[in-house]
């Protein structure tokens, strides 16, 4: 307690200069948690952006590239479903509810997903959220379409807008439907998932601006106007692949099994949860590379102590000096300036674990409309406790070096008037 008592009273003789230390450990800490919350919470937003959906149907390729086209809408099926295939999936007895999504086109450099208004109603993503307009609403008319908000924001469009869906997926393509325009009937909010970056359109209208097409290329000769379109049986051929969701959670395996061995097609039915956790162990690295820098940011802030530590040391020597002089031993010289260190790095700690969840309460609902990522706001977990026990240590660890230092200094020494 004597040796606290000295810590902390020879802290308040330099005040500004041990202000100034703790406050830069403070950013350090504050930043290496921080960057532990943006990782923690883009884990988390990524296993769920897809919620509430038990199976993931496509044609029979790995559950990896079928997460990707599927959810994500990255690359492209190997194989489509047939219609008949979809609706003897969709009446089996444990199925609740089925979405259909039809790939293959996109609007200037952003995908367009054929499906349902279904589609609005049951996707689900950080575990019970669901879709919603921030105008507009559902397809109304055969031509509708509905942004997600990136769509929207990158290319300025708002409600009423035509827009003209193109063939394959380019950035810029020369072969448009450009005789069947859309128009923007409504625009998603933010959700931070693959929905942002897509342009929805029901399934019928998928066929409609393929009805005169034929391996990619509009048939010679072959022109249907879009009101002559209006009047046509649209019914889908194919599918690129359907959502499903079950009337009970026992009967997932079942399900899965029976696509899995469906005898019409080879068919494949994933777990999008564990399809996600899978993906996001093939990113893993990017999260060791953000630990490490905030490791070091933080090593870098206790170096930064133990040189101011150093720094005063000659300036101190006669304090040191006069220590001694009255009966303090160089072990007590020793913990003095180890318990500094200590007491630096855990007032450190303890500001930036403050400066931390008072910056994420200001900031928080700004990054989840922006970006799409929620970053929780609660206790430290086990992990961040036991990293700021790290950096406690570490800052006692620091202090050592000085502290051994001063531990040699002898009494002639410090007594002593250099010039």
């Amino acid at each position: 307690m004597i040796i606290l008592r000295l810590a902390l009273r020879s802290l308040r003789n330099r005040l500004g200069t041990a202000a100034l230390t703790v406050f830069a450990i403070a950013v350090s800490v504050m930043l290496f948690l921080g960057v532990e919350k943006v990782r923690t919470g883009a884990r988390d937003s990524f296993a769920s952006t897809i919620s509430g959906t038990d199976l993931v149907i496509g044609s029979r390729s790995g559950d990896v590239q079928l997460l990707l086209y599927a959810v994500f809408r990255i690359g492209n099926a190997t194989n489509n479903i047939t219609w008949q295939s979809y609706q003897d999936i969709a009446a089996r007895p444990e199925v609740a509810w089925t979405v259909p999504l039809s790939l293959g086109d996109s609007h200037r450099g952003f995908r367009v997903l054929g499906t349902t208004s279904d589609f609005f109603d049951h996707y689900r993503y950080r575990r019970d959220r669901g879709l919603v307009f921030t105008a507009g609403g559902p397809f109304g008319d055969l031509f509708d379409a509905v942004l997600g908000a990136d769509v929207a924001e990158a290319l300025g469009y708002r409600l009423g807008d035509p827009i003209v869906v193109a063939h394959g997926l380019g950035a810029v393509s020369f072969a448009e439907h450009a005789d069947k325009p859309f128009r923007v009937a409504g625009i998603l909010a933010k959700t931070g998932t693959p929905v942002d970056r897509t342009v929805h359109i029901s399934l019928q209208a998928i066929e409609a601006i393929h009805v005169d097409w034929q391996s990619g290329a509009q048939i010679p000769g072959q022109t249907v106007s879009a009101e002559e379109v209006r009047r046509m049986a649209l019914a889908p051929k194919a599918v690129t692949a359907a959502m499903v969701g079950l009337k009970s959670k026992l009967a997932t395996f079942k399900l899965q099994r029976f696509v899995n061995e469906y005898p019409e097609e080879p068919l494949s039915a994933i777990l999008p949860g564990a399809a996600l956790q899978e993906l996001w162990s093939l990113v893993g690295t990017a999260e060791t590379a953000l630990a490490v820098i905030s490791a070091m940011v933080v090593m870098t802030a206790l170096l930064g102590m133990a040189t101011m530590i150093l720094a005063t040391l000659n300036e101190r020597r006669r304090e040191m000096a006069i220590l001694r002089s009255v009966g303090a031993r160089p072990a007590t010289i020793l913990g003095l300036l180890v318990a500094e260190a200590g007491l630096l790095g855990l007032a450190g700690a303890a500001l930036g674990i403050a400066l931390l969840y008072g910056v994420l309460a200001i900031v928080r609902p700004l990054i989840d409309a922006h970006f799409g990522l929620y970053i929780e706001i609660g206790s430290p977990s086990s992990r961040e406790f036991a990293a700021l026990g790290a950096v406690i240590v570490a800052g006692l660890v620091a202090g050592f070096v000085p502290a051994l230092r001063a531990y040699r200094f002898s009494l002639s020494d410090g007594m002593m008037v250099k010039t």
